[in-house]
Formats: C-alpha cells, structure tokens, sequence
C-alpha cells in the first residue's frame, strides 16, 4: 500500500465533499435497508426454528363437521396404552381477548402432577418459591406483565367469565423462556382454574400432546392414534415446521420485492458511473500522467478513493442496521413480516449475527461500486495525457 495515495485519494474525496456525501448517504442508506431486512429476517426465522422444535412431537385434536372441537380428556389414557408412547397429557389452553388492551392472551392451564411438554413448563412447576398454580395465582409472560401495568393492572388481573361476573386473579410470578415468542404472551394457570376461564367442560381438553420414546416410530404411532379415531387429526412438528416454512416464504415475498427494488436503485448508480467520467475528472487524471503517474498509479489512487468510499459507507450501513433492529426492534419495517394485527403483544427480536448475510452483502455492494469506479478511470488513463486533457 502506497501511504501517498491513499493520502491523496483522501484529499481528493475531500475536495468534493458535497458530491461524495451525497454519495455516501445513498449508499449508506441502501446498505443499511438491505441489511435490516436480512437481520429482520434471520432474527424472526431463528425464532421460529427454536419454538418449533420445542413443540409437542405429536398433537391430537378433535374433528367435528370439518371443525375442531373439545376432545375426551380420557382419550390421552388410551393413547398412552400404545407401544411406543411414552407420555400423554390432555392440554387445556385457549385464547382470552383483553379488549382494554387489544389483544389475545394465551391461557394455558397447568397440573402440578401432570409431566409438562417443555422444559420451561417443567421449571415453572418444579419452582416452589412462586407457588403459582393455585385457585387464585397465575404466571404471566413478560408481554402480558407490560400491558397489565399499562392499563393499571397491579399484580392481579380480572377474568371476564361466561357468565357475566368477575374473577379476581393474583400474578404470582413472570414466566421466563429462552422462547420469547411462545412466552411473552401466555398466561398460567392452574387447570381447574382454566377450565373455569375459557367455560370448559372438567371432562373435555383442547388437544392431547404426545411424547414418543423412539423418534423413528413417529409416524407408525401417528397412524395406531389415528386408527384408535378416525375422526381426530394428528399433527407432528414436522408438519407445524412445512406449516411455519409457507407462512415465512410468503412473508419473504414482500421481502424480495423490497430487495429488488433497493438493488435496481443502487445499479442505477452504478451505470451511471460507469457511463463515463465527468471532464473534471477526466482532465484530472490528464494531468497526473502528465506529471509522470502510471496506469497503474492511477488505477491504484482511485481504487483506494472508491474503496474508502464504499467501505465507509458498508460499515455505517451495518451498523444503523444493527442499531434500528435490535436496539430500536425494528419499528414498521418488522410489519412485513409479522403482520399489521393489533392482536398481538410485541416482542424483541432475538440478536442473530449472520456472518454470511454481512459477506453478501458486502460482495454485492463495494466490490461492483469500486469496479464502477476502475472501469472508465482505466479507459481515461490508457489515453494519451494531451487527448485527455483536450
């Protein structure tokens, strides 16, 4: 590396500052769009993968005139009389629309004697310093934690039940999960509790989850469930990982168009570059080879000019990127993926460094900029020094 050109690249760039800080605040910003959208992306896809594969291997729902309905809760007995089951739980869960807060609330009703589906299930049952599953406790998410305190809701919270009346109900405890999205809106309770929330029947459950000891047998056990009743549907996370895939391919959708658009206005720089070089630059580069530079000074003091330009303006793209993502969570930008539902609590979006998602973007960005660069500064500096500057 040449120190006195990149010392005169610098003050070349500084010598038109109004034309290269337009330049550096396109790029800037056509960095950082593109790469928001990958770490919005990435952060939402990883999410996503992590609650799937906490998901029951097995559940079963009850059909009823193509409809799903309340299942026999003495089903999940018969269930786990097959070989090969090694556990089977009827769950009580369902929706609560707080209207104050204009959202949906997951209930999910839990039995202390029951063996939990997931790990952080488990950990809130084997916790006994919050003691949350009795007639009158609850553990909340931490989304659920923020819209109680919002709407003046201290530490308890009041159920509108079927009939009309109150039931008080104390928050004995914030649920905490390494799965922000499968917590942040859920609410526990104990099951007679739920049952009395959500207006069920005591011998009825939503759906049964089923654990099997030998992952290989999963579909053979799908198919001795399905043989015990032909009228029950039998989903296993496979399926809700196709189902998440097609919901986050046509979200991705919008995402390409917005990618396509923002690198059809960044080739419109680059043509523009490479059309030609204005006669300024072209007498400049005149009448260095007329101070003695070679070709390859020339192409050297403008790879460094072209260089810092675009790296410049990269690294500041990346880094507004990860500041408006996982500082800022991303505000309206996120929309494209999540939707626009006011149903729904919000959640932070998990930190996902894609080293390769950096390096794509780097290569589809300041490498074909610095080339735009080179091109017509090496057709100028081929030329005669008299041709060029005339």
């Amino acid at each position: 590396m040449n120190r006195y050109l990149v010392e005169y690249a610098l003050n070349s760039l500084l010598r038109n500052k109004s034309k290269n800080i337009f330049i550096i605040t396109i790029f800037t910003f056509l960095v950082f769009l593109i790469t928001s959208v990958f770490f919005i992306s990435n952060s939402i896809k990883y999410e996503l993968n992590k609650t799937v594969d906490h998901l029951p291997q097995i559940t079963i729902q009850k059909l009823q005139g193509g409809k799903v309905v309340n299942i026999d809760s003495d089903f999940a007995n018969e269930v786990l009389q097959l070989t090969g089951v090694q556990d089977a739980v009827a769950r009580v869960w369902g929706y609560y629309y707080f209207q104050n807060g204009g959202v949906n609330f997951t209930i999910m009703g839990i039995d202390n004697f029951e063996n939990q589906y997931t790990n952080s299930l488990q950990k809130i049952v084997d916790d006994g310093s919050t003691k949350p599953f009795h007639s009158d406790m609850m553990v909340v998410g931490s989304g659920v934690e923020k819209i109680l305190q919002d709407n003046f809701f201290d530490g308890y919270f009041n159920f509108i039940l079927e009939d009309g009346t109150f039931k008080k109900v104390k928050v004995g405890g914030v649920f905490k999960s390494e799965l922000e999205l499968q917590s942040n809106d859920m609410i526990l309770l104990s099951k007679d509790l739920a049952y009395e929330v959500l207006a069920l029947s005591e011998d009825k459950a939503t759906d049964i989850v089923v654990k099997v000891a030998n992952p290989n047998e999963l579909q053979t056990i799908v198919q001795k469930i399905q043989l015990l009743d032909p009228n029950t549907r039998v989903v296993t996370n496979e399926d809700y990982k196709v189902s998440y895939q097609n919901i986050f391919d046509y979200k991705s959708g919008f995402f390409l168009a917005l990618f396509i658009t923002t690198l059809f206005s960044f080739f419109i720089i680059i043509y523009d570059k490479v059309s030609g070089l204005s006669s300024v630059e072209k007498k400049e580069i005149g009448v260095l080879k007329a101070l003695g530079w070679r070709v390859d000074d020339v192409l050297k003091e403008k790879f460094y000019e072209s260089f810092i330009l675009s790296g410049l303006s990269y690294i500041l793209g990346v880094f507004l990127a990860l500041f408006f993502v996982y500082i800022l969570d991303a505000p309206l930008l996120r929309d494209i993926f999540e939707g626009y539902s006011v149903l729904k609590t919000s959640f932070n979006l998990p930190f996902v460094l894609d080293i390769q998602t950096l390096t794509l973007v780097f290569f589809i960005t300041v490498p074909i900029y610095v080339a735009s660069t080179i091109i017509p500064s090496w057709r100028a500096s081929i030329k005669d020094a008299d041709e060029v500057i005339r």
